[in-house]
């Protein structure tokens, strides 16, 4: 029996499963950079200025980039970077931090600060194509942007992968800043690449994401769906890019099985709005104004007329099913649900870095 270890929050959780059931586990790769090169890559930030590093989100790859400009700092006799985060990662960005630095939460709607430095990792995104360092700060800081951004959208199913009109809507709206950024693009071994400079311009690694991470897999009709790491399933929200990543290998009628601990809740205040119904979904079609996480809801509600999707989560089963998924208690409940509701020999897709991984 095969034992295939997936990411849930900060562990990883055993998904037994017997080899006849196996259809194929598929997994993210790429040239991992070694440390030497990351120092060279680095350099070509100007440690002689103050930094003010802000970290968009929580990951191994960002943390090791940290790591990495601290010791060069060190060896160059230079200030280590202040750090800056959001409130709500800031203890985990904390907890991976190197001895000698200090944190403060990031909330300053000001962000045209030259020394600002933002520190985010590639994903795909349903909305804008990928999700960069310019799509994270539109949808943080640019409200009145992203009702262009959404109202430009691929459709009403998600659209990762493609270079959108949400996406020129994103870059426009960073052009705006005397900032830069260090885009990272990773799987879950390391650190593929990553470039310096101003967010509009950093975007151009999207191809060596593409190049690592689009995979032609056939269509299936069962998949089992790792978002690949913490910072991409500590939210309902952020875990759905990796099911949006899936969706065009999943045959109608087939069953996606999303498993994302979920431990920061929903994530957004449409999927909050919507479960306390005070939303419907005939408000996203051609809304006035634009509410965190819109894109989110349309997409599953339009992906739902596909396929099931049942959710490994710590969320209240009241909301999983409010959202007309499967609630299911545990990776061992998902594999007996699959054999009892399918029957015995049907055979399951793990993906094991959802977040990072297109599939077709």
């Amino acid at each position: 029996m095969p034992e295939i270890w997936l990411n849930y929050g900060i562990t990883d959780v055993v998904l037994d499963i017997k080899a006849e059931n196996l259809e194929q586990k598929i997994d993210s790769e790429g040239k991992i950079l070694d440390d030497l090169t990351i120092n060279e890559k680095l350099n070509a930030l100007d440690l002689s200025k103050p930094l003010e590093l802000v970290v968009l989100h929580n990951s191994k790859s960002v943390q090791k980039i940290i790591t990495s400009l601290f010791t060069l700092c060190e060896q160059k006799s230079k200030p280590f970077p202040k750090i800056f985060t959001e409130r709500k990662i800031l203890n985990q960005v904390k907890s991976g931090l190197p001895e000698g630095s200090s944190i403060n939460e990031f909330d300053d709607a000001e962000i045209s600060n030259s020394n600002l430095v933002f520190v985010g990792e590639m994903e795909f995104n349903g909305l804008f194509g990928y999700e960069t360092i310019s799509t994270r700060l539109i949808k943080k800081f640019g409200q009145e942007n992203m009702l262009s951004a959404y109202a430009k959208r691929h459709g009403n199913l998600p659209a990762p992968g493609k270079y959108s009109e949400s996406l020129t809507e994103a870059k426009k709206f960073t052009d705006n800043f005397e900032i830069k950024g260090i885009e990272i693009v990773a799987n879950s071994e390391g650190i593929l690449d990553f470039s310096i400079g101003h967010p509009s311009e950093t975007i151009s690694s999207a191809h060596i994401l593409e190049s690592n991470s689009i995979k032609d897999v056939g269509e299936h009709k069962t998949m089992v769906i790792s978002t690949g790491k913490d910072a991409s399933n500590s939210t309902l929200s952020n875990s759905f890019s990796s099911l949006w990543n899936c969706s065009n290998a999943i045959k109608n009628d087939g069953l996606a099985i999303l498993v994302a601990e979920c431990k920061g809740g929903l994530g957004t205040e449409t999927l909050q709005q919507f479960v306390e119904g005070r939303l419907t979904l005939e408000q996203l079609l051609n809304p006035s104004q634009y509410i965190n996480g819109m894109e989110d809801l349309l997409f599953l509600s339009e992906i739902q007329k596909s396929f099931q999707i049942g959710l490994i989560s710590i969320l209240p089963d009241f909301y999983v099913k409010k959202l007309n998924m499967i609630s299911m208690p545990g990776i061992k409940y998902s594999m007996d649900y699959v054999l009892k509701t399918q029957g015995m020999r049907q055979k399951v897709a793990v993906v094991a870095d959802g977040a990072r991984l297109l599939l077709r």
